[in-house]
């Protein structure tokens, strides 16, 4: 077997170290990878389709990382992302640092200037001042490899950080020279990765006491609970305690369960029902500002459960400690509660806040409370919806679109970028094709990221995208009104979405906010994306 390589020169098969990188990316169970082949980085491609990885290019670094990011939300597994050096590898930087902001495994490759050569300016292709210095700044961690073993070793160390502590986004790079390098060894394979260790029993003793103690119990689930949905819903009945989530945890138990209130701590009905507990017991939450939106929850006494140990003396002096994976943890609580089997009533009235919460929401906007419920309506109980940093997606479908599972809403609360929801849920369809899912996006962040419509119809997706048309950067425009100002540079000029879709090659049409849903159920008989274009009130 031979390769044509890039200057014409026939080049017998043979392996490098970048089939073996990639090799045991896949033996760590990746099946797919994301990115945009560029003069750098064709030697990580090179392997690819004899791997079995299927490649998914996106028309902008940016799209990849984001495409990745839902794809990783849906299969639970790390996303992987192929940039070129320079512009490439910076190109995702905005993205990754949305995954370090959210907590989400990924694993960003990319080349890097040959073993040997001076750092300092030369003229070379894509040459960047300090490459690791800007990717080690916003992502958790940064690493260039030296030699064939300290490539093989970064990939092992990266699903072991993904596995053992607080998941986040990671870069590797490798020399030019490197990745061209023969290989002699057997192919590597993963490594067994030991769980994160427990804590002591006394600890995990005290903290059940403190739970089985409480009059007025209540549980705060975030992104780092996914893992602990089944034990966790076991522990709230046990307790009576109702469940508030962060947007990140929505989904984590049922929203449909009696106990869920749902993912609006941003409310200060919700606060006011958290505040109210004698013991809260916070799992895998950073209680961000992020998800509080100013306000504050004041409970008597919290318990807290978190991998990252760093979280857990933030914002308060918790009464128990308990670090480690949740999925572990929350177990043991429930072997050492000290109370009947049987369930307990809440002390809550959850159906009536949750009421509440709904009233709320469709009084202050209805028109993106028509649509999503719409929406929601339209689409099947596992279906996913992919939102943005958009009004729709943070007043109305966190509320209103009510998630029977975790991640079935793919948003990023914490990093807030426009230009997620596009991609994220290409990823999500590439990585649950038989699903049902559905991007619900505002203009202005649609607008960032357009060009990946092409992306979903080369990779022959399924996939409705609506856009919620008001105009421009609606929440800027209320800002902007609220601050006494003459609203200014947010009235933004539109395309002819419709048009746009079917000039991209898949389909549009215009529906009005309370057809949305058929337009959704048409949409999803046609095997390209359609784009739905839906207009919206400017003044909200």
């Amino acid at each position: 077997m031979t390769d044509i390589g890039p200057v014409g020169h026939t080049h017998q098969h043979r392996v490098t170290v970048a089939r073996a990188v990639m090799s045991l990316i896949a033996a760590y169970g990746v099946d797919t990878v994301f990115g945009i082949p560029g003069t750098h980085n064709i030697e990580l491609y090179r392997p690819l389709q004899e791997l079995g990885l299927r490649t998914v290019t996106t028309r902008h670094e940016q799209g990849a990382v984001f495409a990745a990011d839902g794809w990783s939300s849906t299969r639970g597994i790390p996303g992987v992302v192929i940039t070129t050096s320079g512009p490439g590898l910076l190109n995702a930087l905005s993205a990754a640092g949305t995954a370090w902001a959210e907590s989400r495994p990924l694993l960003l490759l990319s080349p890097g200037r040959e073993r040997g050569l001076p750092i300092e300016r030369s003229g070379a292709l894509h040459e960047t001042k300090d490459p690791l210095g800007a990717t080690a700044s916003v992502l958790s961690w940064s690493r260039r490899a030296e030699s064939a073993s300290e490539a093989i070793d970064a990939v092992h160390d990266a699903f072991r950080f993904f596995r053992c502590a607080r998941p986040g986004p990671v870069h590797v790079e490798l020399p030019l020279d490197l990745l061209t390098e023969a290989w002699s060894a057997a192919l590597p394979q993963p490594r067994r990765i030991e769980a994160a260790p427990l804590p002591p029993h006394p600890e995990v003793h005290r903290a059940s006491e403190i739970l089985s103690a409480a009059a007025r119990p209540a549980i705060l689930a975030g992104g780092g609970s996914a893992s602990a949905g089944s034990s966790l819903q076991t522990l709230a009945e046990r307790l009576g305690a109702p469940v508030v989530t962060t947007v990140n945890g929505k989904g984590v138990i049922s929203e449909r369960h009696p106990l869920v209130v749902g993912s609006d701590i941003r409310l200060p009905a919700v606060q006011s029902l958290l505040s109210s507990a004698d013991v809260l017991l916070v799992v895998g939450s950073d209680i961000g500002d992020a998800e509080l939106w100013g306000g504050s929850i004041t409970p008597e006494k919290i318990v807290r459960v978190d991998i990252d140990p760093a979280q857990t003396r933030r914002l308060f002096t918790p009464e128990s400690t308990l670090i480690g994976d949740a999925a572990a943890i929350v177990p043991l609580i429930l072997q050492s509660l000290s109370l009947p089997e049987s369930e307990r009533g809440c002390w809550g009235d959850v159906a009536a806040l949750r009421g509440e919460v709904s009233r709320e929401t469709r009084s202050a906007r209805p028109d993106l409370s028509r649509i999503v419920e719409s929406v929601a309506k339209a689409i099947p109980g596992d279906a996913i919806i992919a939102g943005d940093s958009s009004q729709v997606t943070y007043l109305a479908t966190s509320t209103l679109f009510r998630s029977a599972q975790a991640n079935q809403l793919l948003y990023m609360p914490t990093y807030a970028t426009l230009g997620y929801g596009l991609p994220a849920a290409i990823g999500a369809k590439i990585a649950a094709p038989d699903r049902t899912v559905v991007g619900l996006i505002g203009d202005g962040a649609l607008m960032f990221s357009i060009q990946e419509f092409i992306t979903a119809v080369e990779q022959q997706l399924c996939l409705p995208i609506v856009c919620v048309d008001n105009g421009g950067y609606g929440e800027i425009r209320d800002n902007m009104t609220d601050a006494g100002m003459t609203p200014i540079a947010v009235d933004l000029v539109q395309p002819d979405w419709a048009a746009l879709g079917s000039a991209l090659r898949g389909r549009g049409c215009v529906a009005a906010p309370d057809s949305v849903g058929e337009a959704v159920r048409d949409a999803l008989q046609h095997p390209l994306p359609t784009l739905i274009h839906v207009r919206v009130d400017r003044s909200g």
